[in-house]
C-alpha cells in the first residue's frame, strides 16, 4: 500500500482529494496544521507528501525545508500561490512538483504516479532491515553495493571495505532517505559491547566517504545532517 500524506487546511479539499484519488492502491493521511504534519511524519513513513504552501500556523515552504534534512521522499506542492516566484523558490527548497489551484485531479492523480515512479526507480533498494535475511542492495550510475554479498563497486572497480566501514554502509542503507542519529549509528555499528569515542564515528564517515564519493569534501551520498547525525541520499 502507497502512503500518502495530505497536509491542507481546507478539510473539504482534503477529504476530496483522498476520496478522488482512491483507488485502493494509496492509503491517505490527512493534516491541517503543520503542527499535525510533523508529527504525522515523525511517527510514520511516507511515500509521497502533497503540500499545500498557506497553512493556518505556519508556511509550507518552512516545512519543506525542515523535512528535506531528514527525507529525500517525494513532495509535490499544491497550492494557490501561482506566481512563477513562488515555484521557483519551491523547486528550489526541495519540491519535486508544483500544481496551482484549481486543478484536475485526473492531472494531480498522473503527476502522483509519475513521482512514485520516479521515485521508485531512482532508489533501487530492496528490502528492509527487519531482521535475518534482509537484502539491501544500492545501484546507480557508478556506484554497486551489495553488502550481502561483499560486493563493492565503484565505476566498476572493486572496492575493499571494513568491517566497520561495512557495517555504516549497511545502517545508512536500511535507512535510505532518513537521518540516523550519530548514538545509534555508533551503538550499531560498533554493537553496543565496548566504549567508543564518538570521533570514531567521523573517522569511520570520512573513510568510507574516501572510498564512495567523487568529492569526499562535498559528498553526494553520505551527508551530515548538523547536530543530529548522518543520512545516504
Amino acid at each position: 500500500m502507497t502512503e500518502i500524506l495530505i497536509i491542507e487546511d481546507d478539510k473539504g479539499l482534503n477529504a476530496g482529494i483522498a476520496i478522488g484519488l482512491g483507488n485502493g492502491n494509496y492509503h491517505f493521511t490527512g493534516c491541517s496544521t503543520l503542527a499535525e504534519a510533523r508529527s504525522a511524519v515523525r511517527d510514520s513513513r511516507f511515500d509521497l507528501l502533497i503540500l499545500d504552501l498557506n497553512l493556518p500556523d505556519g508556511n509550507g515552504y518552512d516545512f519543506l525545508r525542515e523535512y528535506r534534512r531528514q527525507s529525500d521522499t517525494p513532495v509535490l506542492i499544491l497550492t494557490a500561490n501561482d506566481l512563477e516566484v513562488n515555484e521557483v523558490m519551491g523547486f528550489e527548497l526541495g519540491a519535486n512538483d508544483y500544481v496551482t489551484k484549481p486543478f484536475s485531479l485526473a492531472v494531480l492523480r498522473a503527476r502522483i504516479e509519475n513521482l512514485l515512479k520516479i521515485s521508485a526507480g531512482s532508489r533501487k533498494i530492496t528490502g528492509s532491515h527487519t531482521g535475518p535475511g534482509a537484502t539491501v542492495f544500492y545501484q546507480d550510475s557508478s556506484l554497486l553495493l551489495d553488502p550481502a554479498h561483499q560486493r563493492f563497486e565503484k565505476d566498476g572497480r572493486a572496492l575493499s571495505l571494513s568491517k566497520t566501514e561495512q557495517r555504516l554502509l549497511l545502517t545508512l542503507l536500511e535507512n535510505r532517505g532518513n537521518t540516523v542519529p550519530r548514538d545509534r549509528l555508533i551503538e550499531t555499528v560498533w554493537d553496543g559491547t565496548e566504549y567508543v569515542d564518538e570521533n570514531a564515528l567521523s573517522v569511520a564517515v570520512s573513510r568510507l566517504r574516501s572510498k564512495l564519493e567523487d568529492t569526499p569534501s562535498h559528498p553526494v551520498h553520505i551527508r551530515n545532517v548538523y547536530g543530529i547525525g548522518y543520512v545516504w541520499k
